[in-house]
């Protein structure tokens, strides 16, 4: 199977430079859902060199900004899963950069400390959540703008 963040489908790419690419992720978690991916095929983060890592904390930066402006999110959640055991199923480092909004779940307390708890995640399995998390194609090319006007 060929990597999708090696050769992301070009309605996914919001931004790239030499280093990094910043996706829309194709399963989000919830609206504005977006990765940040070292260009170089990569898999454990001890692996990237400082300037990639460098980038890669530029980039979180970047797309926070960008959806700051366009999608005005009352936080965000940031991580990555690291292994098949911590829930990652791409197997090319990538950050998840998750905005937040009041009232977008129940119990929002306890944010990334949940990802061990005994529970399926209903976002990945739920179709219906991922059609509706996904972003308009307008809301795409805002972000896009929004993302290069940051240089």
């Amino acid at each position: 199977m060929q990597c999708p963040f090696c050769t992301p489908e070009p309605r996914n790419l919001l931004y790239e430079n030499g280093l990094i690419r910043i996706l829309v992720d194709s399963y989000p978690a919830n609206r504005g859902h977006l990765l940040v991916v070292p260009k170089r095929h990569v898999t454990r983060v001890e692996d990237l060199t400082w300037e990639e890592k460098l980038a890669i904390m530029k980039g979180v930066e970047k797309a926070m900004e960008a959806l700051k402006k366009v999608l005005s999110p009352d936080g965000f959640n940031v991580g990555i899963n690291i292994g098949k055991a911590a829930g990652q199923t791409v197997e090319h480092l990538h950050v998840h950069v998750i905005p937040r909004y009041r009232g977008d779940c129940n119990f929002p307390r306890g944010g990334v400390r949940k990802a061990v708890l005994d529970i399926e995640d209903e976002n990945l399995s739920n179709k219906e959540r991922w059609a509706r998390n996904r972003l308009s194609e307008q809301e795409i090319e805002m972000l896009q703008v929004a993302i290069n006007e940051l240089e």
